[in-house]
């Protein structure tokens, strides 16, 4: 059942359970940080592929004030390859690299077919054959489509969609806009 959007984040951010490093949740940062940034992507949006670089430069800025949290939205109806390489990234998180798979996806949005994400699970130094398998099987789906499922009850309608401390920003998400919103999430 979906409830009606609020603007909040329906599903909170967790680090109690899912992947071997315990978390449910994909988090970057100190998990006491006063701020938490969460992220709704697609790795094929090309608005997504900018605010990749925009998050990283915030994560930079903004040392241990921030921590950021990535959760897979994918428009498959517009991307094709958005919701396997989702999957593979996931299937990279069950293996410990998660955030190294994720980096190159968002810095290779031209080429997401299952050939490319094989080839980028090598070259991380990848289980390929178990990455192979997990995508073949539609293993992390359900994460997928949890992550997918929270960002429609919390109101998001397209990507990139980001929240800070649980309240969705509304504004331009561009490097300067972005900042403000989080030094003032952090000085509230």
């Amino acid at each position: 059942m979906i409830t009606t959007a609020t603007g909040e984040l329906s599903l909170p951010v967790s680090d109690a359970f899912g992947t071997p490093e315990g978390e449910r949740d994909h988090i970057r940062g100190p998990k006491n940080a006063p701020v938490t940034l969460v992220e709704y992507g697609d790795y094929e949006c090309p608005y997504c592929g900018r605010a990749h670089f925009i998050v990283k430069e915030l994560q930079q800025l903004t040392g241990d004030l921030m921590r950021f949290v990535y959760r897979h939205f994918p428009l498959t109806s517009i991307h094709p390859h958005a919701e396997q390489a989702a999957e593979a990234a996931e299937a990279a998180g069950a293996q410990g690299k998660f955030w190294e798979m994720h980096n190159h996806l968002f810095e290779h949005q031209q080429a997401l077919d299952r050939k490319h994400l094989i080839e980028y699970a090598a070259n991380l130094g990848l289980d390929v054959p178990r990455l192979s398998h997990e995508l073949a099987e539609h293993a992390h789906v359900a994460k997928i489509r949890e992550d997918l499922l929270s960002g429609i009850q919390s109101g998001v309608n397209g990507t990139p969609t980001f929240f800070i401390n649980g309240v969705r920003h509304d504004g331009s998400y561009d490097l300067r806009a972005l900042l403000a919103a989080i030094e003032n999430a952090a000085e509230s």
